[in-house]
Parts: C-alpha cells; structure tokens; sequence
C-alpha cells in the first residue's frame, strides 16, 4: 500500500543573519512511501533529513567504542515525523521502550535524532538558550555538550582542568555521577570556549547554551540577579529560549514549583522588554479582585506578546534506588500526578510542557533520580527537536 505524506520544504532565505527552520519544516513536500501491512511501526521516510534518524551518529564520536553507546541504542526511529510541535511534545511525552532501557519510541509520530551538524544549526538559531532549574537540567546540558563536543567519554564535563582521578571516576556513565562529578559538569558553553576550543564541533562564536541553577522556591534574589544579567534590555538579532525544570527541591509541591515559575517569568519579561508589552490594566484589575501576587506575576507574563519560546520540563519518573523516605512524597505515582498537574498549569501561563516521565521509567537512573548518560542524551534531544520547531523566522 502507498501513502502520500505531507511534509515541510520552502526556499533558501536570502538573510543568512536572520534565524530560520530548515527547508523541511517550512513549506510543504509531497511524496510517496509504501506501507508495509501489520508491521507495528512503519519505517522512517525515504528523505535526506531523516538520514541521521537510521545510523550510527556517534560513530565518529570519542570513546564510542569504550563507552559503547550507539544512538540507534538510543532512539528506534519510524513513520511518520511529527510535523508540528503540539503533536511532537504529546509524542515525546508519552512514548515508551519495549524492554528495560530499550531504545525510546515516541508515541503515534516520531521525533528527529540529529546529527552534530543539525545540532550545531539548530542552537544557532539563538542568540541564547537559556536553561534554569535543578541538577536534572544541568544534565541537559551537560549532554547537550556531549553532543556537540562529540565526545561520549568527557564531553558533559570540564576535562580540561581534570585530574588523574577525575578521569577515572568522570567517565562515559559516571559523568552524571552527582556525588563525584556535579561540581565538574559544564554549566556553559562559553566555558569551553574558553578552556577547550577546539572540541567544538559548531562554528566559533555561533551557539551559546546556559544553565543557571535555581532549584527551590523563594528563589535567592543573587539567583534572580544572574538571571537578570543574561538579558539585554535591547531586542537582540536572533531570539533567545528558554527551558525550565523544578520540582523535587520543593518536595512536588505544585504551588512552590507555579510560584518559582511566575518569578522567574516575571523578572524575564521585565528585564527584557523586548519579549513583549505587559499590560498593567490587567495587573490592576487582577489585583483589584484579590488575586495573590504569584498569580499576578502568572497574568502578567501570560500578557508579553513577542516572541519567547519557553518549555517546562517535568522531573522524570524515580528508580528502585530511591530512598524509602521520598516514595511517598517523590514516588512514581506523586511525579505523574506532578507532571499532569504541571502540564495543565503551565498552558495556561503560554508555556509549553514536555513530560519525561515515560521516556525515563524504564531507564537506568544512578541514586534513583538521576539518569545516566543513555537517558540524559535521550532527554536532550527532545529538547533539540522543540527547538528545531521553533518559528524562529518570526522573531
């Protein structure tokens, strides 16, 4: 049987300065694949973007073979690609693996497994991305500088400044090793520019990836101030985005984890007007019927009108290894409660939700919490294919 997919294509932007998608996901594509009868899954698309989906994209990366980790471990690739970024985040969300740590399979359409060069591409896109939350966000991008470092064996981590014993102890898995290793991870890509320049795989001085690390509610004001300085009052030339994760440090109390947010919206938009006007009728009126200041600060962020990515990330589900005091209050059935909750709450402020729940609890987790390197990645390139969603083209 032969079905005929609609996908994206458009023409080469004559700006190269001003962000833009690739041509696949801008336009429109027809063409033809045939259907294989009763097969669960169909195979991925005949076309060159998907190239990357169906190999091996870390055989050239260092330590591949030591540490043994093939993408195609990682992410089982099919048919069809989500063509927009509500039915590709309920993918991501609620997909699953067929076995304990068995590549993840989104659900009903695919998600993307980028190559270094389409990741490279992609974080140009940005003037900054910015990523703020907890140890589980510092992994993101901890593993998203494992890609673009192309280095399965140190890449998450400062290896440059790393003694004997930190390179044994540091290594392949164990760079996510929050008792050895936290202190050595990356929080910037600047700080490998910096310090190791050359295991960039992006053009210099075209990506730029953060992590402030805000963990609980009432947010430090030296924390807010960060923040803060990594805005620019004026409208940059390429946008930035944002990722946020929070939860467990507030034990899986929703209102902590809405009231960090709408801080963190707050000051954002305010330090950055360029994002988008506030209405202050509507916080006047909002406050005239009794509203409390956290669910001000929420309608006023919900007001900003520019362009301004923003995706909440929920924590992901808990191992065997948890402590059998947090089962109750940080168990399984408390984080998917959490992240349905979150998902609900979050829409209604313009934020997106990506839920890792699913992609995670079949997963090797170190302490119980965190994942290892094959679940990190995994995370992080749910978090590429948001961004590489992005209508950048309209900033």
């Amino acid at each position: 049987m032969a079905l005929v997919y609609y996908l994206n294509a458009s023409l080469p932007v004559s700006k190269p300065h001003k962000a833009q998608r690739p041509s696949y996901l801008t336009g429109h594509l027809v063409y033809n694949s045939t259907v294989l009868p009763h097969a669960a899954f169909q195979p991925p698309e005949a076309l060159p973007h998907r190239h990357a989906d169906v190999v091996d994209t870390f055989a050239s990366f260092k330590y591949r073979n030591t540490c043994n980790i093939s993408s195609l471990d990682l992410h089982s690739p099919f048919a069809p690609l989500c063509t927009d970024r509500k039915s590709l985040l309920a993918a991501m969300s609620s997909g699953g693996r067929i076995g304990h740590d068995a590549p993840y399979i989104p659900r009903e359409c695919d998600m993307r497994w980028f190559s270094t060069e389409e990741i490279c591409e992609i974080l140009a896109r940005f003037e900054k991305v910015i990523i703020l939350g907890d140890s589980m966000m510092r992994h993101v991008v901890g593993s998203l500088n494992v890609l673009i470092r192309k280095d399965l064996g140190y890449g998450a981590v400062t290896d440059w400044n790393f003694s004997p014993e930190e390179r044994q102890d540091c290594f392949c898995n164990y760079q996510f090793n929050v008792k050895a290793c936290s202190v050595q991870g990356i929080f910037k890509t600047g700080d490998v520019v910096k310090n190791d320049p050359d295991s960039l795989a992006c053009p210099a001085n075209t990506i730029d990836v953060i992590i402030e690390q805000m963990i609980r509610f009432p947010i430090p004001s030296e924390e807010l101030d960060r923040l803060r300085a990594l805005l620019p009052a004026q409208k940059p030339t390429r946008p930035y985005a944002f990722v946020f994760g929070h939860g467990l440090w507030n034990d899986l109390d929703l209102q902590a984890t809405l009231d960090w947010l709408d801080t963190l919206l707050d000051v954002t938009v305010n330090q950055a007007p360029w994002l988008g006007s506030l209405s202050q009728p509507v916080v006047s009126h909002a406050r005239s019927r009794g509203i409390s200041a956290a669910a001000t600060r929420g309608e006023r962020s919900k007001q900003a009108s520019g362009f301004w990515p923003r995706l909440f990330l929920t924590p992901n589900a808990a191992g065997k290894e948890k402590p059998d005091e947090w089962l109750v209050s940080q168990g399984n059935k408390a984080l998917m409660i959490f992240e349905e909750s979150v998902r609900e709450e979050v829409k209604r402020k313009g934020v997106e939700h990506l839920g890792t729940w699913n992609m995670s609890i079949q997963s090797n987790k170190f302490d119980g919490v965190h994942l290892d390197l094959r679940g990190n990645l995994v995370k992080a390139m749910m978090v590429l294919n948001w961004l590489n969603m992005l209508e950048v083209e309209n900033f």
